[in-house]
């Protein structure tokens, strides 16, 4: 592969020479990746991939409108970049007026680190880890899992001189073990598989597998449920994915209210913050716009924007929704983008003390399969599983049977009576999408599962 950098220059240079669009936004996205399996005891597959994702962005203006077309290619070939530019211009030429039209952002000169070379990983990162596992391999649960290891470095380069450059992180590792009939999963997120704590994930396991040697069938109902950061997350990052400021000025969206928002409404007593900030320490993102398409969320035309932190609530009152340059405009809004990833505030807890503080309850320590069911009150469905656990005079004392259960986000911020530290987690639900999470644990005391799941 030629390097991004003159990616970039060609696919730019050929759009000048076109001369099809009055303005190109290229994105060069060079991806280095290194991955871990293991099953039944036994290391499985391990490899390493390069890849290239270019995405050229053609923008035509025609008085006071303005088109988008967008074409993305995994081609490596440089002879590829002239079909590619072409299609873009084709397609902005072709399209729809775009509402989200603003105008063209400019940039000065050449970031210090722009023709730097592209940092790669490989499976040398997994040493500790596999070291740690081999130790677990032989013990008498079964253990399998999945490591993987991501860098991608981003190129931003536009007609209007805009440069920017960024290369993000993300690592995860998921354990799940076996006893006879019990699971029990955990996992973590990191960004480099520095102090990866693989032993004492295990030894969470080995506790959980224990608490299963006693199960006790119950019936679909409201109970008190302590869940731990991973489930908070996967519905609070849920949550945010909706909290576009468009859908809820046009009454689409849970966060709508009569002629407006629900911007400004109290949700929760416990004073939480949910926020995003690409500066988060260990949880850090790009801080500038990069998209190859248009969302509610994020748009096109914004691409090489600065991020900075938003508080979507802030001190348990609604506070901000997304709003792109356009959006903001439109309704009279501050701009608000989202940063890759997503934080929230909690208490001084921890969740051994939340146990210990419960009389009778359940501890529910991963979702799968989330679903919306109803988006005008952000009504989720979904499934637990691998360890639902009955909590008694403060202590765990066996599992129960797994449940589908009808939650909303909103609506267990409500509820919440108690919120513990806040934690660093991988959403279990959400974890192929949304790595960069931290989170509280959250006492809910009427949480709802619905009906008795069969899956195990």
């Amino acid at each position: 592969m030629i390097p991004a950098p003159e990616v970039a220059g060609l696919a730019l240079a050929e759009a000048a020479r076109l001369g099809a669009a009055d303005e190109t936004v290229v994105l060069v996205m060079d991806r280095s990746t290194a991955s871990l399996r293991w099953a039944g005891n036994t290391m499985t597959t391990n490899g390493e991939t390069i890849g290239r994702e270019t995405a050229v962005v053609s923008i035509v203006r025609r008085g006071d409108t303005a088109h988008v077309g967008s074409v993305t290619s995994s081609e490596v070939d440089p002879r590829a970049i002239t079909d590619l530019v072409a299609a873009s211009a084709r397609a902005a030429n072709a399209a729809p007026e775009a509402r989200d039209a603003a105008p063209a952002l400019t940039g000065a000169g050449l970031p210090e680190d722009w023709e730097d070379a592209v940092a790669v990983t490989g499976c040398d990162v997994f040493s500790d880890l596999a070291t740690s596992l081999a130790r677990g391999f032989r013990a008498s649960d079964r253990l399998y899992g999945f490591a993987r290891h991501e860098l991608t470095t981003t190129f931003l380069a536009t007609s209007t001189g805009v440069r920017l450059r960024y290369t993000q992180p993300t690592g995860t590792v998921e354990i799940n073990a076996k006893r006879g009939d019990a699971s029990a999963w955990v996992g973590v997120s990191t960004p480099d598989f520095v102090g990866v704590p693989t032993d004492s994930m295990l030894d969470e396991l080995d506790v959980r597998l224990g608490w299963a040697e006693r199960t006790v069938e119950l019936p679909a109902g409201r109970y008190e449920t302590l869940m731990p950061p991973s489930t908070v997350a996967d519905m609070m990052i849920y949550l945010n994915w909706t909290m576009d400021g468009r859908g809820a000025q046009e009454g689409r969206t849970a966060l709508s209210a009569p002629g407006g928002t629900r911007v400004g409404e109290r949700l929760t007593d416990l004073g939480l913050t949910l926020y995003s900030d690409p500066a988060a320490p260990g949880l850090g993102c790009a801080p500038f716009v990069s998209a190859a398409t248009s969302s509610e969320r994020v748009s096109v035309f914004d691409n090489g924007l600065d991020i900075g932190r938003v508080d979507w609530i802030r001190d348990g009152v609604i506070n901000a929704l997304a709003y792109p340059r356009a959006a903001a405009a439109e309704f009279g809004t501050p701009v608000a983008v989202p940063a890759d990833n997503l934080l929230m505030t909690g208490g001084t807890a921890g969740l051994d003390d939340m146990i210990a503080r419960t009389e009778r309850g359940l501890l529910l320590t991963t979702l799968w399969y989330i679903r919306e069911v109803d988006p005008t009150v952000l009504l989720l469905t979904g499934l637990t599983r691998d360890g639902v656990y009955l909590i008694e005079d403060g202590a765990v004392t066996g599992a129960v049977n797994n449940f589908r259960f009808n939650e909303s986000p909103l609506d267990l911020l409500r509820r919440a009576t108690e919120a513990g530290v806040s934690e660093v987690n991988l959403p279990r639900e959400w974890g192929d999408w949304a790595t960069r999470a931290a989170m509280p644990s959250l006492r809910i005391p009427d949480f709802h599962m619905s009906s008795v799941s069969q899956a195990q």
